[in-house]
């Protein structure tokens, strides 16, 4: 951060510690008592060596990355920043935070780098746009607050909420109740993806997990999956925001079991695939689905 977009004003502590240092430099010419006097200066400097280092505990930082988390309508996005001190000093409590959003808070060691994690509410579907966010700092003694905006932006994809009364539409030139099978018989190895609520813990890779890695999920499918096809018209009985819900449903629902299935949507159509890759193409062809290309849904403008 420049020196020149920081700003720094007085806290309600340090405005009380202002009003006590000049009852005692009144008391103190009042009653002509020189320790009083001296006191009162000596905490004075006190006060500005806060100033300067609160200055300094903000001056300098970098902002190397800003990522999103996308989330299903109604749950929290997430806003992943990566902060770099590249000063021999240890910065204390930074503090990212965005109108309506509980603040985060970090330590950046010194020559290092620290995350930071952004909880963002979502109520609709659609493209949230962050145009900035702020960085703050109140530390040493808390007597001032500095901050600055930092400019991003980056935008968070919200999905429609999956949610849905319809069962899976039948696989093509399958008998109703049939069971599907493989031709090998074996499964195919996909890949790990992120923890989801109703996951088996056997499914969980706990040795990644014992290294340090987040909670992820072994992912297999047969060698002969399924392929579904969800269309968006074969639905004319719901509105057109319950249709991209069921359809949202659908996908969540065919991805976890391993299956291979298509999209189609008025003007556009995604081609049959699996994995997280398709599952996230597809959900975010539900979630921008007859919306602007550019709907700033809760920008933040310095």
């Amino acid at each position: 951060m420049h020196y020149r977009r920081i700003y720094i004003l007085p806290t309600r502590a340090g405005w009380g510690f202002a009003f006590l240092l000049f009852c005692m430099f009144v008391a103190g010419l009042n009653y002509s008592n020189s320790t009083a006097l001296f006191l009162t200066f000596w905490l004075a400097g006190f006060v500005l060596v806060g100033l300067h280092r609160c200055h300094r505990n903000l001056l300098g930082i970098a902002l190397q990355g800003a990522t999103t988390v996308p989330t299903f309508a109604g749950g929290a996005g997430q806003l992943e920043l990566t902060l770099e001190n590249p000063a021999p000093l240890m910065r204390l409590r930074i503090e990212a935070d965005l109108p309506g959003v509980a603040p985060s808070v970090t330590d950046i060691a010194a020559r290092s780098a620290a995350r930071l994690n952004l909880a963002l509410p979502t109520t609709v579907r659609g493209r949230l746009l962050i145009e900035g966010l702020r960085l703050t700092t109140a530390l040493p003694f808390g007597l001032f607050r500095a901050w600055t905006w930092v400019y991003l932006p980056v935008e968070l994809i919200v999905y429609p909420r999956a949610r849905g009364f319809l069962p899976l539409p039948r696989v093509a030139g399958v008998t109703p109740g049939a069971r599907i099978r493989g031709g090998s018989g074996g499964d195919e190895w996909l890949g790990l993806r992120a923890f989801r609520d109703g996951d088996s813990p056997h499914q969980v890779a706990w040795k990644a997990y014992a290294r340090g890695a987040p909670l992820l999920v072994k992912e297999y499918c047969s060698a002969a999956a399924p392929e579904r096809s969800f269309d968006f018209e074969r639905l004319p009985n719901l509105d057109t925001e319950r249709r991209l819900e069921q359809l949202a449903a659908w996908i969540v629902d065919a991805e976890n079991r391993g299956e291979r299935y298509a999209l189609s949507l008025p003007g556009s159509k995604l081609a049959l695939d699996r994995g997280a890759q398709h599952r996230h193409r597809c959900l975010r062809a539900l979630a921008l689905y007859g919306l602007a290309p550019a709907r700033h849904a809760a920008a933040v403008a310095p």
